[in-house]
């Protein structure tokens, strides 16, 4: 607790629920990322999704597909 209450003097959060609600929001977006980043991994590895997503590409107009790589779109 005398870390939750100097983070509160550092102005870090208003209160200490601030603080642990804060460091709990941190925690589970960390832990979400993470599992995202697995099953986007795992997605990677296999050949139904990628070819799925290749089926997707293709039917892009290419607008779209130059759109998609320049970041614009």
């Amino acid at each position: 607790m005398a870390t939750v209450r100097r983070l509160v003097e550092a102005q870090v959060a208003p209160t200490q629920d601030a603080v642990v609600e804060r460091a709990v929001r941190d925690l589970a977006r960390g832990f979400r990322d993470e599992l995202h980043t697995r099953l986007w991994e795992q997605a990677r590895q296999d050949p139904d999704f990628q070819a799925e997503m290749q089926e997707i590409w293709d039917g892009l107009e290419a607008d779209y597909r130059l759109a998609w790589r320049e970041g614009t779109g």
